[in-house]
Parts: C-alpha cells; structure tokens; sequence
C-alpha cells in the first residue's frame, strides 16, 4: 500500500475536502486554547501582585519589619512578584511564539488549500464536460443511425412496389447513411477525446492535487506538533526561574532566628528604668504607744492616706501669693509665696496604695516619667518615651539626617560642576537658570544642619539621663530636685529641720514605723528624672523664692514649663535643666505646646 492520496483517494475529493477543513479548524481551536492560557497566566501574575501589594507591611508597621520573619516574609513577597513577572513573560512567550504564529499560519494554510481544492474542482469539471460532449455525441450518432435504417426500409419497399417515388427515397436513405457517418466519426473524436481526458484525469491532475493537498496536511499535523513543543519549551523555560525563587523562599524560611527576635523586642522597648522596690510595712499599732496629743494628731493625718509620708504629699492650705498690683522691675515680691502642694502627685500616690499590682504599675511609672499615657503623637524630642528608647530614637533620627545630608551635598556638588562645565562651554546651558536649584539645595542644607544640632542636643541630654540612671541602679546617688543627694536623705528626713514644711506646717517625728529605706523611696518618688517640659512662660513679675521647692525668678525671664497649674496656684517650671521649683501661675504668662496639653488632660487621668 502506497499511502498516497492520489492513488489511493482518487475518488474522496469531497471527504478529503471535509478532512483538510476539520484541520484547520482544530489549529484554530488550538491556537485559541493557546492564548486563552496566556491570559489565565496573566491573570494569574496579577492576582499574585495584587495579593503581594495587599499583604505587603505598611508604612505605619514599620517596626516589624526590624524583625527576621518579617523580613522572611516580606522577602517571600519579593518571591512572588518575582514568579508573577515569570508568568507574564510565559504569557508573553506563549502570545509571540504560538498564538501570533499560529494565527499567520492558518491564514497561509486556508489560501493554500482554497487553490489546492480549485485546481481539483476545475480538473473534475474538465472531465465532467468531456463526458457530456461524448453523450451528446453519442446520442446523435444513435439518432442518426435509426433515421438511416428508416429511410433504408423506406427506399427498399417503394423499390419493391416499383413506385415512381422510388428515386427520392433512395437518395433521402443515403443522405441518412452519410449522416449517420459523419455522428459516427464525430462520436468517436468524443469517445478518444473523453477517454484521454479521463486518464489524464486520474492517472496525472488527480495525484498531483491529492499529492499537494497531503503535504498541506502533513505540514498542518506538523505544525500542531511545534505549536505543542512550543508551549511546553515557553514552560520549561521559567522552570529555573521558578525554582530560584522557590530556594529563595526556602531561605527566606530558614533566616528566621526566633532568639534575635526576642532580643531586638528587649532592644526596642526596654525602657532602662529600674523596677520597683518592695512596698514598706507600716507599723500602726506604734500609734497606740504615743500619747494622746501625738495620737490625736496622728489620726486627723491618717484621714487620708495622701497625708501619710513627709510634706512633698501633704495638701497645703496656705494659698499663693497675688500678682503685685505695682510691679517694679527687678524688685522682690511683697509677699513671699508657701510651697505648691502637689496634688497630682498625691492623687496617684493615693492610686497606687488603693489599687491592684497592674494599676500600681501604671502609677509607679507615672511618679518615675511624669506622665505614663500619651495622647496622639509625641513631642519632636521624644521627651514622652523612656530613656533607652528615645535614645535609640534619637540616634536614628540622627543618622537619618546625615543621610539626607550627604545626598544633598552630592547633589549640590553636581550641580556645582554643571555650573563650572555651562560656564565653559556657555552652547550647553545657561549657568544661571542652575542658581535656583543651588539656592533650594543650600537652605535645605541649612535646615538639615539645624535639625542635625538640635537632635544631637536632645541626644546628648538622653545620654546625661542614662548615665543618672546606671548611676543610680548600682546605688544610692541619685540627686534630689534641690540638689543634694538622695543617699543624705534619709538623715535630712530624721533631722528636726525636715520636721518641718515649707508652708510652717509640723511632720511626724521620725519613728521607727516611718523609716525609709534610700532604695524604696529613690525607686517610688525619685524625682530625679527630668520631666519633659510641656510649654514655656514668661515672668509678668520678679518674684523672690525663700521656701525649699520654689524657684526665685525676675521680671521677663524665659522659663521651661514642667507641669501645669492644678488649680492650687502654683506652676511648676525650670531653668537650665538644672534649677526647678514652683512659682505663683499668676506672676507668670504660660505658653503650653499643643502636644502637652494632650499629655496633661492624660497625667490627670492617672
């Protein structure tokens, strides 16, 4: 068996015609199926973009991202982004090699087998004429040959009858003899024609078009074969690509290190204050041993538990002093103003004695920072967080300056150079239309210098706090708001002096039931740690400190403010880091930051 379609198919020209037309309809079909997995594979790379944009950390979670499985995941985002840009480029691959290709492909298939079929169908209709000429041709001959035999008979009987018709009979019979041979020949040119035609038909045209219609169709099969190789070798070529990001988010897994997670959460909230000391017993059955006038006094300071320690927590009954009616600049204060009471203080002093340990905590750390809540965003010089932590904030922020800083130095160097080469060369720009840039590069330059020393002041300051701080946990140095140190205070409170408020009022004596221990008390109510100021004031008046806890001032002096009035009449302000103590709110003007006032609606709270 040959296998030729033209030897083997010479009479299928229209089931061939059915076939060839199937073909190209399945190459379209494959071709369709080839960009509509193109199109899934790009849908695919967006969703994967949408969903890595989606769960990528936002900028107001920016501390995660210091953490190893935060950095693993987003490294695993990074991943996949990564393995959707290799879908988009099978997508890509798919679209320019297959589908386009394809698409060329059948239109050329579909004109190469519309003249193939022609030719076919002009062949065929060769034939088909010749065999009518050759009916026709052979009708005439039959009909001629009948009417000869008619007219034949005809002449032969009148001969017979001796009819004197007998003549033009005959001549009619041989006129039809002559016809009937000349359809004779002509039937005969048609049969030899018709006969030549059929054989070229089907020995020659036949398997040359069927020849040429096979070909297309193995070149079709053929390509259906590469179209498939392609779309698998697109495949196959973001199989490295695809595994790369696959061992990279295989390392990304494994780089998470849960120790150095937990040490960089110490790292970033450690505040480096101490924790509190042991809560004192307190002896009241001492009480019943004293006499009766030093009982009676007792229980009239025991009404309230914010009356229990030394005079710093006693409520004050003396008011402030009023402003002079005729200030004279530079002069002292008429009256000499008692020392503030400081509610506050007692308030949460009271808190602390009355309420569980998680609400003791809060208050203990409200006595140590001045304010333990903070409402909206802090101060510019992170004063609201502990020490280490506005440290490291700080030094952050620093080094983030400097950044900035030398990228604008680069820049303002480039645009320095440019300038030099423009004034050289005056064909290649203007030199003076850089001047502007240079003018924004500078003063930002300028404001980053003025940024950089201000930080660098709040950071040498923190560090000030810190050494305090490590100065104190290793004992009891730490400084007192008037100066001395607290390791001396327990020999201030036990001398007479100390018995003594400012305000005139009389303290406990120093019985064996109020002893404190330096640690306890330097741990609870250590005011060493310098509160952030929360505003500024001005002095409308000189006023002329004489009691411990007020600070002596003259007429328009700038001071920090450090806490605010809390309705008693005093306002607690300072002076050069290093001076502080409380003046009448009514000698001063307050200019309160708008951040602070947040902090002091909250430091009520507590």
């Amino acid at each position: 068996m040959s296998g030729t379609w033209g030897t083997e198919l010479w009479d299928q020209f229209d089931h061939l015609e059915k076939h060839t037309s199937a073909g190209i309809d399945f190459l379209e079909r494959y071709s369709k199926f080839v960009r509509e997995r193109a199109e899934i594979e790009l849908n695919y790379a967006k969703q994967l973009r949408n969903l890595a944009k989606k769960f990528h950390p936002k900028k107001s979670r920016e501390d995660e991202s210091r953490y190893t499985w935060c950095l693993a995941f987003v490294a695993t985002l990074q991943q996949l982004n990564l393995v959707a840009g290799q879908k988009e480029e099978l997508a890509e691959d798919l679209n320019q090699h297959v589908v386009s290709e394809l698409t060329k492909y059948i239109q050329d298939l579909k004109a190469e087998r519309k003249t193939h079929f022609h030719d076919g169908r002009r062949a065929q209709q060769h034939v088909e004429s010749s065999w009518k000429q050759l009916e026709t041709s052979k009708r005439r001959f039959e009909r001629n040959c009948k009417e000869a035999e008619r007219a034949q008979h005809v002449s032969d009987r009148m001969e017979l009858d001796h009819k004197t018709d007998g003549d033009k009979a005959r001549h009619n019979s041989q006129q039809k003899q002559q016809a009937a041979e000349e359809a004779k020949k002509e039937y005969m040119l048609s049969l030899n024609q018709f006969n030549q035609d059929q054989h070229q038909h089907y020995h020659t045209l036949v398997p040359v078009i069927y020849q040429r219609i096979q070909d297309m169709e193995e070149r079709r099969i053929q390509r259906v074969g590469d179209a498939m190789r392609a779309t698998a070798d697109a495949e196959r070529k973001t199989l490295p690509g695809l595994s790369c990001c696959l061992e990279a988010m295989m390392d990304a897994a494994e780089s998470v290190q849960p120790s150095k997670d937990t040490l960089h959460v110490v790292e970033v909230f450690k505040s480096g204050f101490d924790p509190p000391g042991d809560v004192q017993f307190e002896d009241y059955s001492a009480s019943m041993r004293r006499s009766i006038s030093e009982s009676s006094y007792l229980d009239n300071r025991m009404e309230g538990f914010s009356r229990r320690r030394l005079w710093p927590f006693i409520r004050k009954t003396k008011p402030p002093p009023p402003p002079p009616t005729s200030p004279s600049p530079g002069g002292d204060s008429p009256l000499s103003p008692t020392l503030p009471s400081r509610e506050p203080i007692t308030q949460r002093f009271n808190d602390l004695m009355s309420s569980g340990s998680k609400t003791r905590k809060q208050c203990l750390r409200s006595l140590k920072r001045g304010l333990s809540l903070k409402l909206g965003a802090g101060p510019s010089d992170c004063s609201h967080l502990p020490p280490d932590q506005r440290w490291k904030k700080l030094e952050n922020r620093v080094n983030h300056i400097k950044q900035e800083m030398q990228r604008e130095r680069e820049q303002r160097d480039a645009l320095l150079k440019m300038k030099e080469v423009y004034e050289r060369s005056p064909q290649m720009g203007d030199a003076r239309s850089l001047d502007p840039r240079l003018e924004e590069v500078n003063i930002t330059i300028q404001k980053l210098e003025e940024e950089l020393h201000k930080n660098q002041l709040w950071l040498a300051e923190t560090d000030k706090q810190l050494t305090m701080l490590r100065r104190q946990s290793g004992g009891c140095v730490s400084a007192t708001p008037g100066g001395s140190n607290s390791s001396c205070s327990l020999k201030h409170l036990n001398s007479p002096a100390s018995r003594e408020s400012p305000d005139g009022s009389y303290t406990e004596p120093p019985s064996a039931e109020m002893h404190f221990k330096c640690s306890d008390f330097d741990e609870e109510f250590d005011e060493d740690d310098v509160l952030p100021p929360i505003g500024s004031c001005r002095s409308l008046y000189a006023f002329q400190g004489q009691n411990e806890g007020t600070l002596s001032m003259v007429e328009g002096e700038l001071l920090s403010v450090v806490e605010e009035d809390k309705g008693d009449g005093w306002t607690r302000v300072r002076r050069n880091l290093e001076e502080e103590g409380y003046v009448p709110t009514s000698y001063i003007k307050v200019f309160l930051e708008p951040s602070a006032k947040g902090f002091v609606q909250t430091s009520r709270l507590v």
